[in-house]
């Protein structure tokens, strides 16, 4: 037994579904730019180390002249 819906109906339903499409959408971006703001930083940091990490380490002899 089909349901059949006014046009009253029908508009709300489409106009309820397009808000749930853009509350998805805008949940997406919403992680994305978090995730992608997060890796950024962490890479800021991990260059910073790295960088502070080769200024304070002693320094080694090349590998060539190591093995003559």
């Amino acid at each position: 037994m089909p349901v059949y819906l006014t046009p009253e109906q029908l508009a709300a339903r489409n106009k309820r579904s397009l808000w749930i499409a853009l509350g998805l959408v805008a949940f997406i971006v919403l992680i994305f730019t978090t995730t992608f703001l997060r890796m950024q930083a962490n890479l800021a940091e991990r260059t910073a180390m790295d960088r502070a990490a080769s200024a304070s380490a002693p320094a080694t002899p090349q590998m060539a002249e190591a093995s003559n």
